[in-house]
């Protein structure tokens, strides 16, 4: 019998863990979990025996993979996986998916609701502004700014996007793409950053792409800390006193913000965009349901390190 062994620092709800359960043992696999574990060596012990292996944003480095002689599949319950060691799961012969699109719906909630924290003035009793309007430029076009899309036109926003890898996805759905990112920032009154931390990306919100931001805009960031060049960014908010930062991940440097910016920026005290128990279930069962297909019927279609 196959074993699925479910390991979260941060568990999924119990809801979902039953429901991501029950998907493993009709599969006829055994079920696993490490719940809140205080320490490395209790993961290492662990994945010593385990077939399978399903995480949230638990770390899976060289020292697991080594640790888990029979691992043939580790699954991130979540689109990002850069807390998986994908090249040496490469080389150890493990496949290594995410769960992409499972908890976009939450992440974009979240985004639109930053946007309007921001622009009601953090709800300090300040007079603020409406969405309604406005317009929104979306930097990548991926399931979270598909999901920002159909939620802002609710609010009669406009909405831009600057893509380089989805502008058919874009143009099909009748959205203005961009030339550039220098023009979607400059044309924006809300830019909602939907990129991932890896290549081109990384820290891609620079000094030549914030210098181009228009009076009064929001920056929302609901990706990841890595893109954005944290050292320009703060520099440029203090070269321009009427942009707010809003983020769902603290940069390294949140005090300092808060101390230099205060009212005009605001960071989650956690990274909780998928930290819905819609999108714990939505991703939990996908990925269990993945790995029973990739068991089953060889499938990797959600495969990561090809």
């Amino acid at each position: 019998m196959k074993r699925v062994l479910i390991a979260t620092e941060k568990p999924f709800a119990p809801s979902a863990l039953s429901k991501i359960s029950e998907v493993i043992k009709q599969a006829g696999y055994e079920v696993n979990l490490l719940e809140k574990y205080q320490s490395k060596a209790e993961l290492l012990d662990a994945v010593k025996t385990t077939d399978a292996l399903i995480v949230r944003s638990d770390k899976v480095d060289r020292d697991v993979l080594d640790a888990a002689e029979n691992l043939k599949i580790v699954v991130r319950a979540g689109a990002g996986y850069d807390n998986v060691d994908t090249t040496y799961a490469k080389e150890k012969a493990v496949v290594v998916m995410n769960t992409p699109g499972q908890n976009s719906n939450a992440v974009a909630e979240l985004a639109i609701g930053l946007a309007i924290y921001g622009i009601r003035e953090f709800f300090s009793g300040k007079s603020g502004g409406e969405l309604r309007g406005r317009t929104l430029g979306l930097h990548g076009y991926g399931y979270v700014a598909r999901n920002v899309h159909r939620i802002a036109r609710g609010f009669g926003m406009k909405v831009i996007v600057y893509t380089r890898y989805s502008k058919a996805q874009a143009t099909s759905e009748g959205l203005e793409v961009t030339g550039s990112l220098e023009e979607l920032y400059a044309l924006s009154d809300v830019v909602s950053i939907h990129v991932p931390a890896k290549g081109e990306h990384l820290k891609s919100v620079s000094m030549d792409i914030l210098k181009h931001l228009k009076e009064d805009a929001i920056l929302v960031n609901t990706a990841r800390n890595e893109v954005i060049n944290e050292d320009d960014l703060c520099a440029f908010m203090e070269q321009r006193t009427d942009v707010k930062y809003l983020s769902d991940i603290a940069p390294d440097g949140a005090d300092a913000f808060a101390d230099k910016f205060t009212g005009r920026c605001y960071f989650t005290p956690k990274k909780i965009g998928a930290q819905t128990q819609e999108a714990n279930t939505n991703a939990g069962v996908a990925a269990a349901e993945q790995i029973a297909g990739f068991f089953e019927n060889g499938d990797e279609t959600f495969r990561v390190n090809r």
